[in-house]
């Protein structure tokens, strides 16, 4: 995880809220990084992950993993760490013939209209377990990225009621947490996009927006997050709350600063 997001955010692994969606969205450049920090904050905040990775394979994760203090290998060796790894199991799916439902059973059917599937893994791998003590503090669902699921012929209404009953478990029932991505192509005439994007917006607590720089190409600043706190319970002019820093991606951190308040500048 990186500590100067985690100052920004004004949380540690050891005081997260729960019961909260947060969106990460990129919009002309790669927001990953902030998907490698959720994964391994919720670890080392001893969570049970399930994390649907439908963009990277599983050595991608634990590599990166590895640079930021956790071992995704381990983790999933012990029971904490329930990994789909979307781009294996597209092949088997497509290809083999499966005895029992697969989570990603719609890419075999033509006119697939839901992800019901899809949620009965993520309720199954974080449902709780009667062992006398709680070995984990509580669930947490990653997803990377939603936009995949779209490519692949799901609708945005199917995408965002897969997101509702997973909310339904995981942040109400189960008192847990939820980080999706969604890539913002900033294409006018990508309808089912703008309507995920939109309506995850409206539903989530935290948002988290990677932008690329509007002057291109720099060495010494990568991009700009914009932060972004909802409250929907509260009235509108105390609901929202933004702020934006810019950053620079280095091997095993990332630096934030004020728009203009590079080192390199400075």
């Amino acid at each position: 995880m990186f500590v100067e997001l985690n100052n920004l955010l004004n949380t540690t692994p050891d005081r997260a809220e729960q019961g909260k969606l947060t969106l990460l969205c990129d919009a002309k450049t790669d927001g990953s990084f902030l998907v490698h920090h959720f994964l391994s904050f919720y670890l080392k905040a001893n969570c049970k992950v399930c994390f649907v990775a439908l963009i990277q394979s599983f050595s991608h994760y634990s590599i990166v993993g590895q640079k930021l203090g956790v071992s995704l290998t381990m983790a999933r060796e012990r029971g904490q760490l329930v990994f789909l790894e979307g781009l294996k199991s597209a092949v088997d799916v497509v290809f083999q013939a499966q005895k029992e439902p697969h989570p990603l059973q719609f890419l075999r059917e033509a006119n697939a209209g839901n992800l019901k599937p899809l949620f009965e893994f993520v309720r199954e791998a974080l449902k709780p377990i009667d062992s006398g003590e709680a070995r984990w503090t509580y669930p947490v669902l990653l997803v990377d990225d939603l936009s995949v699921l779209l490519s692949l012929g799901m609708g945005a209404v199917a995408v965002l009621d897969f997101i509702h009953y997973c909310r339904a478990t995981v942040c109400w029932e189960l008192k847990g947490n939820m980080v999706v991505l969604v890539h913002d192509s900033g294409d006018a005439e990508d309808e089912e996009n703008d309507i995920l994007l939109n309506g995850l917006s409206h539903q989530s607590h935290l948002i988290l927006r990677a932008e690329g720089l509007a002057t291109g190409f720099c060495r010494d600043v990568h991009g700009q997050l914009r932060i972004l706190w909802r409250r929907p319970s509260q009235p509108t002019v105390h609901r929202d709350q933004s702020f934006t820093y810019q950053y620079k991606i280095q091997d095993k951190s990332v630096s934030f600063f004020a728009k203009g308040m590079s080192p390199a500048v400075l």
